[in-house]
């Protein structure tokens, strides 16, 4: 690790300030993507600017009926809050099958949607990766790639987007609120990450010296056919293979709202909102699940190691749906799928 100005403001302002002065300061919350990528030396920031005292640590109810969550929320107080649990139990099913409790403890809400691939080649710094070194190359492709995307990748790189967290929140149209030197704005949340096109060090659409201040919710009816299915290779502390966040309306057994959103598969999380609306209006039944994943990984392309990824994952669709129209979410305690 390479010596760094260490900063820690007091005040959103003050922090927004010292990560606009210089090009490379990062943001440290929880620090569980952040320190290992600089002892790694994949991130080599001049300055490090400690946001932690920042009043951004509340989980509160909006007049519309929503929830607006502070950036510096843990995983895991997140997870567990009862406004999330009783009105969003897809984002807390999503939070627990993530990690393990002692970096739910740790990793905060903002930390989580800034963190980076686990791409082998992204964390290798003697092999070519555009995403930390463009112009490099990229080493996965014809390289070891058995856990990579499968959709939205481009010839500079094909890493994965790591999150549970943001697959549910691709589902519920979260919105992301930051602030910056220019003022405060809000940014869609399938509008916050980035596909990797010809500029994969690009993760986001965030502006430099913007922080993010907090998450929110909007009202949903989505609180009862809902489930979040995580495929990986071993049952816990793990990165997803595929990973499925899904959540319907039903009224006289009729689709009236659904939801599905993709981990595991993409640079970010994946959904198609007009194929789900083709769904509104039939049965919940396996036939429109299947028509439903077949067209969602129309467009699929494997690498060699991960082509089983796609018939796992078009699999998985139909797994997750079939769990939430039955109203019988996947347990995070229980690893063996329902």
């Amino acid at each position: 690790m390479r010596p760094f100005d260490y900063v820690r403001p007091a005040t959103i302002g003050e922090a927004i300030a010292a990560l606009n002065a210089v090009p490379d300061a990062r943001a440290l919350a929880g620090g569980t993507n952040l320190v290992d990528l600089m002892k790694y030396e994949v991130a080599r920031p001049s300055r490090v600017v400690d946001i932690n005292r920042l009043p951004l640590h509340d989980i509160e109810e909006t007049a519309e009926g929503g929830v607006k969550i502070g950036a510096l929320v843990s995983n895991a107080d997140l997870a567990w809050h009862p406004l999330i649990e009783t009105r969003y139990p897809l984002l807390s099913s999503a939070l627990l099958a993530g990690a393990s409790p002692q970096l739910r403890n740790a990793a905060t809400t903002g930390g989580n949607l800034l963190q980076r691939t686990r791409c082998h080649y992204f964390y290798d710094t003697a092999t070519a990766c555009n995403k930390r070194e463009p112009g490099s190359g990229c080493g996965a492709i014809g390289g070891v790639n058995r856990n990579l995307a499968i959709l939205g990748a481009s010839d500079a790189c094909i890493a994965t987007h790591p999150s549970d967290m943001c697959v549910a929140l691709r589902a519920l149209d979260a919105r992301v609120h930051v602030e910056g030197p220019d003022g405060a704005r809000i940014i869609a949340f399938a509008d916050f990450h980035r596909l990797p096109e010809e500029t994969p060090q690009f993760d986001n659409t965030m502006r430099h010296g913007e922080l993010i201040t907090h998450i929110e919710l909007p009202a949903t009816r989505l609180d009862t056919h809902y489930s979040y299915l995580k495929l990986r290779d071993r049952l816990s502390y793990a990165f997803a293979l595929v990973s499925v966040a899904a959540a319907l309306t039903l009224e006289d057994d009729r689709i009236t709202d659904v939801r599905v959103a993709l981990g595991g598969v993409a640079h970010k999380p994946w959904r198609n909102e007009a194929l789900e609306a083709e769904m509104v209006g039939q049965m919940p039944d396996a036939a429109v699940f299947s028509r439903f994943a077949t067209a969602l990984l129309h467009d699929a392309k494997g690498q060699g190691q991960n082509d089983f990824k796609i018939d796992l994952a078009r699999r998985t669709v139909i797994r997750t749906l079939t769990q939430a129209a039955a109203a019988t979410p996947q347990p995070q305690t229980r690893k063996s799928i329902l």
